[in-house]
C-alpha cells in the first residue's frame, strides 16, 4: 500500500476573514447583545446610585414613622434657612455604636441647609477634638455644635425625656433631638441671648427645676429682680415674670412696671384666684390698663369633654389660633389647668392696643363665687356664666414702633410639674412658648418631643397562612412555569 505524505498540520495566524465570519454568527450578536445589555445595566445602576447619593437626605429618606420623628417642624426650617454663618455638627460616636434615630435627624439637618456640615467623630481616634470643646466625660452619640468662635456641647442625655407613670413600673420615651439641636444651633448663632427677669418679693413660687431648665434650654438667661431694692426694670431685661404673687404690687413697682412696658418691654403674670381677704388692687390696675379683668371665684367646667380626672375644676381649655398656640394645635395636645381664674377680655380696647384670648373655656363653664370655699360642683344662683379666658394676651404698638406685650395666665398649676405630666409635657410646651414669643419673638416658638412608639401589625393566622402559602409557594411556581414555557420555546425553534 502506497502511504501518502506527511504534512504538518497548518496552526498559523487565524485570517481576517476567519475572524469576520466569526463575528457574524448568530450566536456572536446574541452574546454580544447579553453583553451590552448587561454593561448598560450596571452603568445605569452605578450612575443612579451617584444621584441618589448625592441627593438631599429629605427626598431619599422618607418619613413613614408614626409621630414623624424625622421630619422637621417649620421652626427649624426657619432657622436653617435664614443661617448666616457656617454650622458644623460633630457627632462624637465609636464605630458601630450610632445610634439610628440620631443619624438620620442628623441627615435631614445636613440635608436642610448648605451652611450646615456634618462630621463624625470617633473618641478614640480624635481625643484632641474633644479635649478642645468639651471637659468631663463624654457619651457616644453626644454633639457639638460649632460656628465661628461660639460652640455647645449636646449630651446624649438631652435627646431623650423619659415619662414615668405613677408607681414608676413604666415609662415612656420621647425624642427630643430636634429640639436639643435646634436649640444648640440658635445658641452658636446668637450673638446675645434674650434675659427674662422673675420677680420676687410678693410671695412668687420659684420656677420648678423641670421648668427653668426648659426656659433656659431655650436659650434664655434666667435671673431674679426685686423692684423693692431697684428704682426701675435692668436695661437688658427682654422679659419679666410674676409667678403667682401672694401679695400686690406696690405703687412704685407698678409704676416701674408701667414705665418698662411703655418702653417696648414685656410681661408675663400667672395668678390664682384671691383667697380670702387677699386683695391685688395696684396688679389689677396694671393688667385693666391693657384690657384685661379678673373675674371673682373659681371656674368649673360644665361640659365633660373639658374637664379631666373626674372632676370639673380640673380644665381642658380649648386653644384659640395664634403663633403661641398653633404647634399644640397640630400636634393634638391639651393644656390642664387647675383651680383657675376666669379672665375678662375687653370687647373695645383703647387705641394701638388688641388683645386676644390664647385659652377658653366652653360656652358650659362657669364660676363659682364661693371660690375655694364652695360645698358643691353644681352651679348655684349668682355664679357667673362662661365662657371664659383663661389665659389672654395684650399688644400695644408704641410710638418708636415697637411692640410690648402683657400675658396673663390665669392659674399657676401651669407651671406644676406634675400637671405637665398628666398632658405629656404640653403645659411646658406652651409656657416655653409664651417665654419665647415674648423674649425672642415668634422664632422663639419651642418643639416638642416626639414620643417613640413601636406600632406592631397584628394578622390573623388565616391571613398569615395565606401569604406563607403565597411567598413560598405560588410565586416560585409562577417563575418556574413561565421559565419552563420560555425554555421549551426556544427549544422548538
Amino acid at each position: 500500500m502506497r502511504k501518502l505524505p506527511w504534512k504538518k498540520p497548518q496552526w498559523g495566524r487565524p485570517t481576517w476573514a476567519g475572524i469576520k465570519a466569526s463575528l457574524t454568527t448568530r450566536a456572536f450578536r446574541v452574546g454580544g447583545y447579553s453583553v451590552a445589555a448587561a454593561a448598560i445595566v450596571v452603568l445605569i445602576a452605578v450612575v443612579a446610585n451617584l444621584l441618589v447619593t448625592a441627593l438631599p437626605a429629605t427626598l431619599t429618606q422618607v418619613d413613614t414613622t408614626a409621630g414623624s420623628m424625622y421630619t422637621l417642624s417649620q421652626e427649624t426650617e426657619d432657622i436653617l434657612g435664614g443661617l448666616e454663618e457656617d454650622i458644623t455638627l460633630y457627632w462624637v460616636v465609636q464605630s458601630g455604636q450610632e445610634d439610628e434615630t440620631l443619624g438620620t435627624l442628623l441627615d435631614r439637618y445636613a440635608a436642610g441647609s448648605d451652611r450646615v456640615t456634618l462630621e463624625k467623630v470617633d473618641p478614640d481616634v480624635s481625643p484632641e477634638l474633644l479635649q478642645e470643646y468639651v471637659s468631663g466625660t463624654v457619651y457616644n452619640n453626644s454633639l457639638i455644635v460649632v460656628s465661628g468662635d461660639r460652640d455647645t456641647y449636646v449630651s446624649y442625655d438631652d435627646l431623650y425625656e423619659y415619662t414615668y407613670s405613677d408607681d414608676y413600673t413604666s415609662y415612656n420615651t420621647s425624642f427630643s433631638g430636634e429640639s436639643a439641636l435646634t436649640s444648640a444651633i440658635d445658641y452658636v448663632t446668637r450673638e446675645d441671648l434674650p434675659k427674662l427677669y422673675t420677680l420676687t418679693g410678693h410671695g412668687e413660687a420659684d420656677l420648678t427645676s423641670t421648668f427653668q431648665s426648659a426656659v433656659e434650654g431655650q436659650n434664655v438667661e434666667v435671673e431674679s429682680l426685686s423692684l423693692l431694692t431697684q428704682e426701675s426694670v435692668p436695661e437688658d431685661a427682654d422679659c419679666l415674670l410674676l409667678n403667682g404673687p401672694e401679695s400686690d404690687l406696690s405703687q412704685e413697682e407698678a409704676e416701674a412696671i408701667q414705665a418698662y412696658l411703655d418702653q417696648g418691654g414685656d410681661l408675663i403674670v400667672l395668678t390664682d384666684p384671691a383667697q380670702e381677704g387677699q386683695e391685688r388692687p395696684n396688679l389689677e390696675a396694671l393688667l385693666a390698663d391693657y384690657g384685661m379683668a379678673a373675674n371673682d371665684g373659681i371656674v368649673l367646667e360644665g361640659d365633660s369633654g373639658h374637664y379631666a380626672l373626674g372632676a370639673p375644676f380640673y380644665l381642658l381649655p380649648d386653644l384659640d389660633s395664634h403663633a403661641i398656640t398653633e404647634p399644640l394645635i397640630d400636634g393634638g395636645y391639651y393644656i390642664l389647668l387647675s383651680l383657675a381664674q376666669g379672665i375678662t377680655v375687653t370687647d373695645s380696647p383703647r387705641e394701638g392696643l388688641t388683645v386676644e384670648s390664647l385659652l377658653t373655656t366652653s360656652d358650659q363653664a362657669y364660676s363659682k363665687l364661693a371660690g375655694y370655699s364652695m360645698e358643691t360642683y353644681s352651679k348655684e344662683e349668682g355664679d357667673l356664666a362662661g365662657p371664659f379666658s383663661l389665659a389672654a394676651l395684650a399688644t400695644e404698638k408704641q410710638e418708636d414702633g415697637t411692640e410690648s406685650h402683657v400675658l396673663w395666665i390665669g392659674s399657676t398649676s401651669l407651671v406644676d410639674d406634675q400637671y405637665n405630666q398628666q398632658v405629656s409635657g404640653a403645659n411646658e410646651d406652651f409656657f416655653l412658648n409664651c417665654v419665647g414669643w415674648t423674649c425672642q419673638g415668634e422664632e422663639g416658638v419651642s418643639i416638642h418631643a416626639k414620643e417613640i412608639t413601636t406600632q406592631y401589625l397584628t394578622v390573623p393566622a388565616s391571613t398569615a397562612s395565606l401569604l406563607i402559602l403565597l411567598v413560598v409557594a405560588v410565586v416560585p411556581a409562577g417563575y418556574l412555569f413561565f421559565g419552563l414555557r420560555i425554555w421549551i420555546r426556544r427549544k422548538r425553534q
